[in-house]
């Protein structure tokens, strides 16, 4: 069979896709892309199993059908150093093999058989609702980043997602740090809740850039499935399993103790003043009072020590509370605003970061670090 395609289109949606291709593949298949071509629309499809992407495009020059694997990698490294042109496409599937012919140059690989590709489970009774791609992307920068990696805490290692009348909640959590983002523009007469898979979060983030239309989000109970589409692209993924922690039950209700300071000023100090502390522990003491704030760090075992001291609005009693410089650096460099408030009861108790001043009306925002005990 024979089609062109366009260099430009067929490169773009490739690497839209590819991002689900994982790096060791326990099966030889999955280093391919599926090509299927019926009628006129041709579906690229890429997968590791656990998560499924496909483009659809649509073709104006095509003689016959097909459906077959060609090589991921070959083929991407070929169209990103050719130029805009037309590829016309020669699929021969009775050797196994495809041509594939761009201006002055062609190109020649194996193809397999499309039938030895995995193949999307149909979704049963499946759910579903709307989201804007800013929200959702949002969402998932705010949270991706604290989920856990501990591989005998599989539920943790997923960004928990629950839906009401009231609003979207996505949370993530290691046990260390915890955030908590809520939009009320998304709400559902029919609650759900489930747990999202790390990697195609991740690669969702990455492609939702640019995307102007609305995404549907489809999901399954009965087959654990969740699946996004928008535009001409479908992103299809399991669901991780188990149940997720009761978050709500460690955010803690009353806290007296709050410093309001800059954010950028907050977040470079930490960051000099974390260079010094131990690396194993990153402890860093951060040392409060109505007359000021004083951040400290000291490795006993190369000698090396770091005091500064920060402008700030503290209200409460005086303490001292220890922090992991590196779970508050990641914190602070994934919120937004001007100034962010820390609020605290006592220091072996959680501490909470939150925005001063929304992103939004709509949005809520919480950040939870659990503290570390002084040793100095």
């Amino acid at each position: 069979m024979k089609f062109i395609v366009s260099r430009d289109v067929l490169y773009k949606n490739l690497s839209a896709i590819s991002g689900v291709l994982g790096s060791n593949s326990t099966m030889a298949i999955l280093d391919n892309f599926l090509f299927t071509v019926k009628g006129n629309t041709l579906t690229l499809t890429a997968s590791d199993l656990d998560s499924t992407m496909t483009a659809v495009i649509e073709l104006t020059n095509v003689e016959g059908e097909c459906c077959v694997a060609v090589p991921s990698k070959i083929m991407l490294e070929t169209l990103k150093l050719v130029g805009e042109n037309p590829i016309v496409f020669v699929i021969n599937e009775e050797n196994n093999e495809v041509k594939y012919t761009i201006a002055n140059g062609e190109y020649e690989a194996p193809c397999f058989p499309g039938n030895e590709y995995p193949q999307m489970p149909v979704m049963q009774n499946a759910e579903s609702f709307e989201m804007e791609p800013t929200i959702l992307q949002r969402a998932i920068s705010k949270t991706l980043f604290a989920t856990g990696n501990d591989e005998l805490r599989p539920n943790m290692m997923g960004v928990f997602c629950e839906l009401n009348s009231d609003c979207i909640t996505f949370v993530a959590t290691d046990a260390h740090k915890l955030v908590r983002y809520r939009n009320t523009k998304n709400t559902s007469e029919n609650p759900a809740s489930f747990i999202l898979s790390k990697k195609p979060l991740a690669h969702l983030k990455t492609i939702l850039s640019g995307v102007d239309t609305p995404v549907k989000v489809e999901y399954s109970a009965e087959n654990n499935h969740i699946q996004f589409s928008f535009g001409n692209l479908q992103l299809y993924s399991s669901l991780k399993e188990g149940k997720y922690p009761n978050y709500e039950n460690v955010i803690p209700k009353e806290n007296p103790n709050t410093l309001v300071v800059n954010r950028e000023e907050f977040l470079r100090s930490i960051k000099r003043v974390g260079n010094y502390s131990n690396q194993s522990t990153f402890q860093v003491r951060v040392s409060l009072s109505e007359e000021g704030t004083n951040i400290t760090a000291e490795d006993i075992d190369f000698s090396n020590k770091a005091e500064e001291s920060i402008a700030g609005l503290y209200s409460g009693e005086k303490m001292d509370i220890g922090f992991n410089s590196k779970f508050l650096r990641e914190m602070l460099e994934n919120m937004d605003g001007a100034e962010i408030r820390l609020e605290m009861s006592r220091p072996d108790r959680a501490a909470l970061i939150l925005p001063v001043e929304e992103f939004s009306a709509e949005e809520n925002l919480l950040m939870l670090i659990m503290p570390v005990m002084l040793n100095y």
